[in-house]
């Protein structure tokens, strides 16, 4: 079903308060996506789904790699999925974006069987006691760092499965004790996290860390790779995403070329570098995993998730469940109405370009009006011209679909803002 806008009104008793970082929920608005069929009912669909070739999205092969980046750690998070099971394994998870990580698990259809990582890390907080709340999936540690939650405590030798496919644990220590590195089974790429990175390497001087240990770690587990194998850090700060054996081996700022043991252990104690600034909170996170000290607060009204392209997403069996306490409004007009896609049962039709009266019936005391924020989508006109806000400022022009990114075509998501009717101050 093609609809290019929905308007949510939740009834009085299940109103969220205001947030006053976001200006639309102050004046009582919120935006929102509903992913549906092209077919009624919602509930057809489901978020975990399989939709697309997973082989197509790997390129045709047999390994689905997708790299993902935190800007505010500078940190990697890397997914690989073996295609024929669909199971796949997540490193270096960042708590922050446990929501685009998990959408993008979802949309691709994949089975999460591990959330791993590289070490105990000082920078950020892992997410991987989100993801195994959510997923059920074991999480993976080096043995040695005595973490918490811990399912699946990795030693050297290890393998990490999914599917066809492993990950070899190496232990790498030197940056911290609890250091390990994973290299695919085809010795066609390892994920070095912090003990080696791309013309560099972690820091030695906190964490039980040891620049002799890091130097034989590195040569030793490392550089015994095939000069081919790509090298994934854990950070980079400077837009570097891949490195090779061969590069670093030549290249590598502080062991690479003719540098000597000595050479790299002179460098790495005079150093002298400032603690992480979020040490204090992450190191006693994800000596828990990842787990919050506190309970996390549940949605006020729904169970909203932030899809992979970062909108706002209702599940569509949530919204058929709940459908008596939401008004949906339909804002195609009459022609569209009579199409083949249909039109879903109960809901309210004010076809789009008569929302502006009902706007202002409503702030002129009407009773009854059901107040619109703005319309996204290609196919009405009327949705790229501005709305009024209240006092009288104008509304941002809206953003045809392919202009933000999306595409617009039948299994496109629904997009939509639900008015949570609220007075500002």
């Amino acid at each position: 079903m093609t609809i290019e806008a929905l308007c949510l009104r939740l009834p009085r008793r299940t109103r969220a308060s205001p947030s006053q970082s976001d200006p639309l929920r102050k004046w009582g608005y919120a935006r929102i996506v509903i992913p549906v069929c092209d077919r009624y009912p919602m509930i057809a669909t489901t978020a975990t789904a399989p939709s697309i070739s997973l082989a197509a999205a790997a390129g045709g092969g047999n390994l689905l790699f997708r790299q993902l980046f935190d800007a505010a750690t500078g940190t990697f998070t890397y997914l690989l999925a073996d295609v024929p099971s669909r199971q796949g394994v997540l490193i270096d998870p960042v708590f922050e974006q446990h929501s685009r990580d998990l959408s993008l698990i979802h949309e691709l259809g994949i089975e999460l069987v591990a959330s791993i990582d590289t070490h105990a890390h000082a920078d950020h907080v892992t997410g991987s006691w989100l993801m195994q709340e959510a997923t059920g999936c074991a999480i993976g540690l080096a043995a040695v760092a005595r973490a918490e939650k811990v399912t699946q405590p990795l030693h050297h030798g290890d393998r990490v499965s999914f599917g066809q496919r492993y990950l070899e644990v190496r232990s790498t220590p030197g940056h911290t004790d609890g250091c390990i590195s994973f290299v695919l089974d085809d010795h066609a790429m390892a994920f070095t996290g912090d003990a080696l990175l791309v013309r560099g390497c972690g820091r030695c001087d906190f964490q039980q860390g040891n620049a002799h240990t890091l130097w034989a770690s590195i040569t030793e587990q490392i550089f015994s790779l095939p000069d081919s194998c790509l090298l994934y850090p854990g950070h980079d700060y400077t837009g570097r995403t891949v490195s090779s054996v061969v590069e670093e081996k030549a290249f590598n700022a502080r062991l690479g070329g003719a540098a000597t043991e000595r050479d790299f252990v002179g460098h790495m104690e005079n150093m002298k570098l400032p603690h992480p600034h979020k040490i204090a909170e992450a190191l006693p996170g994800n000596m828990r995993s990842g787990k919050p000290r506190e309970a996390q607060a549940r949605p006020a009204w729904a169970p909203v998730q932030r899809s992979y392209a970062g909108l706002p997403e209702l599940a569509p069996a949530w919204v058929s469940a709940h459908q008596q306490e939401l008004t949906i409004l339909d804002v195609r007009g009459p022609e569209e109405l009579e199409s083949p896609d249909g039109r879903i049962s109960g809901s309210l039709n004010i076809p789009l370009p008569e929302l502006d009266q009902h706007h202002h019936h409503r702030q002129t005391g009407g009773g009854g009006g059901v107040s619109f924020r703005q319309s996204l989508g290609p196919r009405h006109p009327a949705a790229a011209q501005s709305r009024p806000q209240p006092g009288g400022q104008p509304a941002r022009r809206p953003q045809p679909l392919e202009r933000r990114g999306l595409p617009h075509r039948r299994h496109s998501p629904l997009i939509c803002s639900f008015p949570v009717p609220i007075q500002p101050p």
